[in-house]
This record gives C-alpha cells, structure tokens and sequence, in this order.
C-alpha cells in the first residue's frame, strides 16, 4: 500500500518524466509518417542537458518578468496534475485545491507569464508571436468555458474526479454531449498547443512562428523550463482528454503499488496512442493562415454549443 502524498507525487513524477518521452515518441512517428528516419525518441531529453548548460541570455531591457517566467511557467502544469485524475480514480490530497475552472485558470496564468516575458525580451519577433496568439486565445478560451459548462451540466459538478465518472456512466456515454465534448477537447487541444492545421511547430521561419514565437529570444536553462513546460501542458490538456472527458479505464482504483504501475502503462498507452493521431492529422493538412484559424476554431466553438445544448436537453 502506497502512502496517498506518495501517490500524490507520483503522479507529479509522471507527468515530469514522461513528458519528454511522449514529445520524442511523436516526433519518431511524424518522420517515420512523412518517410524521414526520424530523431531518437530520447532526443527532447539530451536537448534538455543541452540547454541547461548553455548559458542563459537575456538583453539589457529586460526586467524581473523574464527571470520568473520560465519557472512559473514550468510550475504551472505540475499544479495542475495534483488537480485531475492522472492515475487514480479517486482524488489525492491535494486534488481538493481546485476544480476544472482552476486548472484551467493556473495553465491559463503561466501561457501569461510567458506573453510578459515575450514582450519583455525587447525582440520583435516574440511580440510577433504574442499578438498572434492572443487573437487565437481570443477564441479559444471562450470554447473551453463552453466545454466545461457542458462538464458541469453533465456531472453536476467541476471536479474532474465527479466528470469523469459521469461522463462514462451508460446514459451519457455514447450521448451527444459527451461526444460533441471530447471532440471539441481535441480541436482546443490542437489550437493551445501549436499543431497543424492552426500552428506549425517545427518551423524556423521567423515570420510564420506563433507559439514557437514566443521563446525565440529565450536560451539556456530558461528556453529549457519553456520547452519543458510546454511539453507538460500538452501532457496535461491530453490527460484531462483521455482520462476525464472519454473515460477514466485504466485508472488505479486503490493505493496498491502494482495497481498504481498499470495505470502508468495504461496511461503512457492511452497518451501515445492521442498523441499519434494527432500527428497523422499534422502530416495530412497543411497549417492555415492566420485569419483561418478564426474559422478553425469558430468551428469547435459550435460544437461545444451543441454539446451544450444537447446537455442542457439530456439528449
């Protein structure tokens, strides 16, 4: 029997060191996708030793902004994988802190951060990145409180211990909501991480960055607390996919420590398996322009209304 803080860190543990694996994995499959070798799936970690060793530098403009950013940013996913269900399917002790709306509030403060320290740097480009940005947060933020009002409706409830149960119990498990809901995830999941058709992630042309942008101006240990928590925060929104808005299978549903393995197995599984579809949908459309995006996501936001709608009904 594992002491609950333990299993509490655990889970913490989990998102910090698979974070990085599930980024190479993805990065393995998109090139083997377009016909390339491709990275060794432990490169995002030998980057990570790379960059913590070069020196970190910042101009003379720059403020306090900068050297915090980077730490709260990488923070920020940590809290909230303390918040949702990642191997459990009770809560831990710290699960009580927040419900979805202050996960959503702790990611959605540490994305901040980071658009400060982007236009604290003093570069254009990052501010570059930060206006393009906001015009899509512009968006999608009003989608998630849609998606999690449609949440609440169904469970009667924000806590993402309470959704998940609800979400797969016979009467809402195949219901419109629910489907409507998990779709609309994937679509935000899309937009707030950087991935085709709104965002490419792996370009180098200054002037088409969004999200990679942001940190052009950053190196050494704070470009490494950036890519690292960026990875986490794609983790994190993915879990909250796989694991409260389609079905919590796979969770431990006790403190056993050969229990608690399995979920990790089963988590680590479900994880990859989202994160190769969301690569076979990067290597099959090209990225939009940028006013395109507002339709993309637009889009998602009338599912979620249905979803809402067929919620409220009990549809």
């Amino acid at each position: 029997m594992v002491n609950q803080y333990l299993a509490q860190g655990l889970q913490v543990v989990f998102v910090l060191a698979f974070s990085p694996l599930l980024k190479g994995l993805m990065d393995r499959y998109k090139a083997r996708l377009a016909g390339r070798h491709g990275p060794p799936v432990w490169q995002p970690y030998r980057d990570l030793r790379k960059w913590i060793h070069k020196e970190t530098l910042r101009t003379d403009q720059t403020s306090w902004v900068s050297e915090w950013a980077p730490i709260f940013y990488f923070i920020a996913p940590l809290i909230v994988a303390m918040l949702i269900p990642v191997l459990t399917t009770f809560p831990l002790p710290f699960a009580w802190m927040g419900d979805m709306m202050a996960g959503g509030m702790i990611l959605g403060s540490g994305g901040v951060a980071l658009l400060l320290a982007a236009i604290d740097s003093g570069s254009v480009y990052p501010v570059l990145g930060v206006s393009r940005i906001r015009l899509i947060s512009a968006f999608t933020e009003p989608l998630a409180l849609v998606l999690v009002f449609i949440a609440a409706q169904t469970a009667g409830a924000t806590i993402p211990f309470v959704v998940n149960q609800a979400l797969s119990s016979p009467r809402w498990v195949l219901s419109p909501a629910h489907i409507l809901v998990v779709v609309g995830w994937f679509l935000l999941l899309i937009a707030e991480t950087g991935h085709i058709p709104v965002d490419n992630p792996s370009t180098a042309q200054e002037l088409s960055m969004i999200d990679p942008g942001r940190t052009f101006e950053s190196s050494g240990a704070d470009l490494a607390l950036y890519e690292w928590g960026g990875w986490m925060k794609f983790m994190v929104l993915t879990i909250i996919l796989v694991n409260v808005l389609v079905t919590p299978v796979g969770l431990s549903a006790s403190l056993q420590l050969g229990s608690l393995v399995g979920a990790i197995v089963w988590v680590m599984v479900k994880l990859t398996v989202t994160g190769f579809v969301l690569m076979t949908i990067e290597v099959s459309f090209a990225k939009l322009r940028l006013i395109r995006n507002v339709d993309f996501i637009t889009a998602a936001i009338v599912l979620a209304v249905l979803g809402a709608v067929s919620a409220v009904w009990g549809l």
